[in-house]
């Protein structure tokens, strides 16, 4: 088969050069209703909406929430506060809940959070319902990392019945700057239906099923937001919504994004990586898909099903997405009878399945090459990864990965330690029972233990192939560097804080208090006795040389920083 190679900006005229025909063997007939039914358990109506396709102008949102430049603004503290409606709100003296602010607020109010937890345990009542017209705002600069809204509560959805919400999106409202967590089965972060809110610069993790459902008639604007580690999807479209969801990053759940019903959203510009499936279209969904970098999804980059009919770019306006790498198909057509139309993207052509008209182009990644090529632009750890790789700390492997999110174990973490930090000697060498002369890291596990970085177990044993916790990474970071902390009660800044083991809170509170931690996707939430990744290590490894004054600082809104 044969097709021309065209640079994505430059492409004009494109004419269909091939006509794939390969027959999908992935029976995909269920819509979005049954395709959270399927992933959650969960039992939503699925009544029909009469409504027409909409078409491609109107795609762009009308209605856009704005926010006066001298609005009113109402501060929270779910720490300091206090709900009393006779004390006029300064930074000085907060409300403590957001459910107190709303029914203070009036249209055109900022509710300010200060960081905290947001949950019941601090008196919110969920589900938070927005006022028409409010801004929900805490620190944009770091996408949420240290505001933290956790909870739920039943909404009567108009189109899919009772729901288990956290937040209800509504008219010209805007949701910026927080982490959102719904825990429960059928939890949703933020409901949007039939109105317009903008949801922007926040973090969406640990939803039961999805961090944003939009529905109804919903035209909302989705950007610049993090869905990454949520049970089901992270974010959903049905019925005839629009809205436009551009620059977001979606990684490590179950579908990015699933589109349904009749509904014609702009999804733009996204970073749609490891997931089971990169976006998963189904019903009668005609989303507009433009400058996506849709890899390394574990199924599929996309698939379309029922019958869905994908815009991936025009004669006119080629579609400049990158859609590779995914592990079967970069582009699943499993409807029966449609053609998709893929005119100026970069895809795989033996990696298409389905009836597609696909004209190739070459799209570069947005910000120029990529080291490793399963650490795309937008990669929490990228910066710190690629550092340490121009430095030969760390490699990745012959068929140029990284594999960021594999488990490390203690011979390649006293490998990696050796490497980067060079540590002298502290105490005599010992041979360890289960580390012979010719194991290909003895003298790291031998440079590692003397210099007081890693130590052995009881009976004489090192356990090389062991794969290293997070919070064991830390403690042999703080001690080999010798660091101390004159607060100990510094972990209290975790969420999970009682995790950590006894022998490890003193060296945890000396890594907090000197910048080495890094808690991907929540500041908050340190996960001590989870595996440490390969990426999580890089990350950890580096703030240690930032704390030797041996590399600049690089800046991460995951960067755990303390007073």
């Amino acid at each position: 088969m044969k097709y021309r190679s065209l640079h994505c900006s430059s492409a004009k005229n494109f004419r269909p050069l091939s006509n794939i025909l390969i027959r999908s063997k992935f029976p995909l007939r269920a819509g979005l209703t049954a395709l959270l039914l399927i992933s959650t358990g969960s039992t939503l109506l699925s009544r029909e909406v009469n409504a027409g396709i909409i078409t491609q102008e109107a795609i762009a949102p009308t209605l856009v929430a704005q926010v006066p430049t001298t609005a009113p603004v109402i501060y929270v503290n779910p720490t300091t506060g206090a709900d009393t409606a006779s004390t006029s709100t300064t930074q000085a003296t907060p409300y403590k809940t957001i459910t107190f602010a709303i029914s203070q607020a009036q249209p055109g109010t900022i509710i300010q959070l200060a960081p905290g937890t947001y949950n019941s345990e601090s008196g919110e009542q969920f589900p938070i319902l927005l006022k028409p017209g409010l801004t929900l705002q805490g620190d944009e600069a770091n996408k949420g990392q240290a505001t933290l809204i956790t909870g739920s509560g039943f909404y009567t959805s108009r189109t899919f019945a009772r729901q288990d919400i956290t937040i209800l999106g509504d008219q010209d409202t805007t949701i910026t700057g927080v982490t959102v967590t719904n825990p429960t089965q059928r939890g949703t972060g933020v409901w949007v239906e039939s109105t317009n809110p903008v949801v922007k610069n926040s973090t969406f993790t640990n939803n039961g099923r999805e961090g944003v459902f939009i529905t109804g008639t919903g035209n909302p604007k989705i950007e610049s937001n993090v869905f990454v580690q949520n049970k089901g999807n992270g974010l959903s479209v049905a019925k005839s919504a629009q809205g436009e969801i551009r620059n977001n990053l979606f990684q490590d759940t179950g579908f990015g994004l699933a589109i349904g019903g009749l509904s014609t959203p702009l999804i733009a510009e996204n970073q749609i990586i490891q997931n089971k499936v990169g976006i998963y279209i189904s019903e009668s969904a005609q989303p507009v898909l433009r400058k996506n970098v849709i890899q390394n999804n574990t199924q599929d980059g996309i698939v379309a099903t029922v019958n869905a009919l994908p815009n991936l770019g025009t004669n006119e306006d080629p579609g400049g997405n990158l859609i590779r790498s995914n592990t079967r198909y970069d582009l699943n057509n499993a409807t029966k009878t449609n053609t998709i139309v893929a005119i100026g993207n970069d895809i795989d052509q033996k990696k298409i399945s389905g009836q597609v008209d696909f004209v190739a182009a070459t799209v570069e990644p947005p910000s120029g090459p990529v080291a490793f090529k399963d650490v795309p632009t937008g990669y929490w750890a990228k910066s710190y990864i690629e550092a340490l790789a121009s430095q030969n700390i760390i490699a990745g492997f012959p068929d140029g990965t990284f594999k960021p999110n594999e488990p490390v174990t203690r011979a390649q973490f006293a490998t990696i330690v050796t490497k980067a930090l060079k540590p002298p000697a502290k105490r005599s060498v010992i041979d360890f029972k289960d580390v012979k002369s010719d194991f290909w890291a003895y003298a790291a596990i031998q440079s590692a233990y003397q210099s007081e970085f890693l130590s052995g177990y009881p009976g004489g044993t090192f356990k090389p192939q062991q794969q290293i916790p997070r919070v064991q990474a830390l403690v042999s970071l703080a001690n080999g560097l010798g660091l101390t902390a004159s607060n100990p009660g510094v972990i209290s800044f975790y969420a999970d804080s009682g995790q950590i083991p006894n022998y490890a809170t003193a060296p945890v509170a000396a890594a907090t208090t000197r910048q080495l931690v890094v808690n991907y996707p929540t500041a908050k939430q340190l996960n001590p006795n989870r595996e440490a990744t390969r990426a999580e290590v890089a990350a950890f490894v580096y703030q240690a040389l930032v704390n030797a004054g041996r590399v600049q600082p690089i800046p991460s809104p995951y960067l755990v920083t303390v007073p």
